[in-house]
């Protein structure tokens, strides 16, 4: 079933990294007349084009995560992946010791998704008064802090503790 659950994976990660690729074609096919198009044709051209580029960025990251998943599930259920081990070019995402690194890489993911999330609906949304951009801004300052304590953590892992060496 593991099986199974890696090559469904595998095959929904394709099928989404086809269709943002699909996308981004017709994005750029769309560009072929930006240079002359002119006032508010050229913003709404232009900000049409920036919430695009956005769903495609998303699309790539949920392909990410289906990869990273489906090759976690692999390495920790099936037979490890000795290219990604031994590679030293290579990322070491594809390292998976147990389901935690795989839960921590995919969180990381995740979180870049809801990154993207909010800056497309934040793209989409009227900004009428001073309130609304509090509100924007208060919102980058916690996908801000949620990026800063996710690399927090990935330099100091749970249930060390730095202050305290007991091997002296």
């Amino acid at each position: 079933m593991v099986l199974a659950a890696v090559i469904a994976s595998l095959a929904a990660a394709v099928a989404i990294m086809y269709m943002a690729t699909i996308d981004a074609w017709q994005m750029i096919s769309h560009l072929g007349h930006y240079s002359s198009t002119t006032g508010e044709a050229k913003q709404i051209l232009r900000t049409e084009t920036v919430t695009h580029a956005v769903e495609i960025i998303d699309g790539y990251l949920l392909a990410t995560v289906l990869i990273i998943f489906s090759l976690g599930l692999y390495e920790l259920f099936i037979s490890k992946i000795k290219e990604a081990e031994k590679s030293a070019t290579a990322s070491k995402i594809l390292v998976i010791h147990s389901l935690d690194d795989l839960k921590n890489r995919l969180a990381k993911v995740v979180l870049m998704i809801l990154i993207v999330k909010f800056f497309e609906y934040a793209n989409k949304l009227p900004f009428d008064n001073a309130t609304d951009l509090l509100y924007l801004a208060a919102g980058i300052a916690l996908l801000g802090l949620a990026l800063y304590l996710s690399h927090a953590a990935e330099h100091h892992p749970a249930g060390t503790d730095d202050k305290h060496d007991h091997h002296s």
